[in-house]
């Protein structure tokens, strides 16, 4: 039976328990601070680091000393005149643009999508390659059509996808992070015309045979698939690396959430509302949502003609 202890860790994600212990490791190993904290130690560790680290990197480090001292029953030294006077004063002298991932546009996907179906068309003798290809292209495809985290991508498991060819798939994660309540969430993705998700993890998963396990798992120079899934810290490597094979150009400038990017950008041309979207992707605020939709162009009209793209698949949510 679990102890308390592993159930208060099970209310934390991994990946925000993992960036709180490198948070309090540079804190206190590399800086020298001491814990419990004072107000004036956190604010002279924030000077020390304004020029080095962005504002939202310091946020970071500071929720993560908000919730050690919240935890151990201490006073929340973050919370301080002083601090926030010390946060604000460097957002102000040091003013940084916020850096986005390139999105993902729909005839990008496309270029992507031909490539690695070439590839596994014509990598019969290289299994390894073939099996590589065809799990990039499902992950590729699911990851834009549904807006999935990375991290969500590489939580999926075969035992809780129910797919049906032609209609669409469900795919259940037990957590995700606008789960606050840990109840688990159902997804839904439709078969499209184009570009289809339904149709790419069938074929992944009619190659494998697997029946449980990752949904997306390693694969080795030897085309044996791993119990472990992939890794969502690799994620981003794995897509600048695809799409640099594929030919896109500044591949470099893309990550994980340029699929997320791509599919709310074109949701929104097709004018979805925000509250569609929202709910679709999993957003419990309209600011996260605005933040990966870019505005309407207001000189679209009076723009020199360009060559009109293929008509977009239709989705119904």
């Amino acid at each position: 039976m679990p102890t308390r202890a592993q159930y208060i860790e099970a209310a934390t994600r991994d990946n925000t328990r993992r960036s709180y212990r490198a948070a309090l490791r540079h804190y206190e190993e590399e800086w020298g601070g001491l814990l419990p904290a004072t107000a004036d130690s956190v604010s002279r560790y924030l000077t020390d680091h304004a020029d080095t680290l962005s504002v939202n990197t310091l946020k970071q480090r500071l929720a993560a000393l908000a919730k050690w001292h919240n935890d151990q029953g201490f006073p929340d030294p973050t919370k301080a005149p002083l601090v926030k006077t010390i946060l604000k004063g460097i957002r102000r002298l040091h003013p940084a643009v916020e850096k986005q991932a390139k999105p993902l546009q729909l005839e990008q996907l496309e270029i992507v999508d031909t490539w690695l179906r070439h590839q596994a068309d014509n990598s019969n003798r290289d299994a390894a390659m073939q099996l590589r290809c065809i799990r990039d292209r499902a992950l590729l495809l699911l990851g834009f059509w549904r807006g999935f985290r990375s991290d969500e991508l590489c939580r999926l498991r075969v035992e809780h996808v129910t797919l049906t060819p032609g209609e669409g798939l469900t795919l259940f994660l037990p957590t995700s992070k606008g789960d606050r309540d840990n109840q688990g969430r159902t997804f839904r993705a439709p078969a499209l015309r184009a570009l289809c998700p339904v149709e790419a993890v069938n074929t992944w998963l009619t190659l494998t045979g697997r029946t449980e396990g990752p949904l997306f798992p390693r694969i080795d120079r030897w085309g044996r698939l791993s119990e472990t899934p992939m890794n969502p810290g690799s994620i981003n490597k794995w897509l600048r690396e695809l799409f640099t094979k594929a030919g896109l150009p500044e591949s470099e400038r893309y990550s994980s959430h340029s699929l997320r990017r791509g599919f709310a950008g074109w949701a929104n041309a097709n004018q979805w509302d925000v509250k569609t979207l929202m709910q679709y992707v999993g957003w419990s605020d309209v600011q996260s949502a605005l933040r990966y939709i870019d505005g309407a162009d207001p000189f679209a009209a009076f723009r020199s003609p360009r060559t009109a793209l293929a008509s977009p698949p239709i989705i119904d949510v």
